[in-house]
């Protein structure tokens, strides 16, 4: 019984059906069902199949997303039953677009990719300065800093940030990953990125790697 419970979440994910999620979660905690269990097997179990249609080309950004959104109602209703020390996380990651640029879509996108992969993730919205982002990097130790822009006139800030870090000395504490429509791998590269995510699957295959435990 406890597996049809996580069939039957994994399935709705994956069809985005968003509007039966909830109460299929719901049940599945009634009957006891495992959270962790709920979580790894079911919903990323859930978004790695649709972040592997999505690469194949059998599925795009708006059934990618109708996904996203299911999995997150789910992980809203779990999230609250579970204690800070018995979430395992594969790491937390600061997500933001940098000054200038307030766009959000494909960040947002990203972040529910990312939060169903199971790491934690902390918004912190756009247009963010220099500034900012060197004192959150300082007080909150994640282990990715995600930098997206839309436009071209703000893909330098990225650098800038990768810069100011350098400077005080957090550079060596964080992996970068950088994204968005203007950006590619060339410009990641040549900016000193980690890593370079083209599109929501892509950034979430890269948190991996920069995250694995060697």
């Amino acid at each position: 019984m406890m597996g049809d419970h996580l069939i039957q979440i994994k399935d709705c994910i994956i069809g985005g059906k968003h509007g039966e999620i909830e109460d299929l979660v719901k049940a599945a905690i009634e009957e006891e069902a495992n959270i962790d269990e709920i979580i790894n097997d079911a919903m990323i179990a859930a978004m790695d199949v649709v972040g592997q249609r999505f690469s194949d080309g059998e599925i795009f950004v708006p059934e990618m997303l109708v996904s996203a959104v299911t999995m997150t109602k789910g992980l809203d209703i779990v999230k609250p039953l579970m204690r800070d020390d018995e979430r395992e996380s594969r790491g937390t990651i600061i997500m933001c677009t940098v000054k200038g640029d307030m766009h959000d879509i494909g960040k947002n996108l990203v972040i529910m990719m990312l939060e169903g992969a199971g790491f934690n993730v902390i918004d912190l919205g756009v247009d963010l300065s220099v500034e900012k982002l060197v004192k959150q990097v300082k007080e909150m130790k994640p282990d990715i800093l995600g930098l997206s822009a839309l436009l071209t006139t703000t893909m330098p800030e990225m650098k800038k940030v990768i810069e100011a870090l350098e400077v005080n000395g957090l550079r060596n504490t964080v992996k970068i990953l950088v994204g968005g429509a203007p950006v590619d791998a060339s410009f990641a590269e040549k900016i000193g990125a980690d890593g370079y995510g083209e599109d929501a699957t892509e950034a979430v295959r890269i948190s991996r790697r920069l995250t694995a435990k060697n």
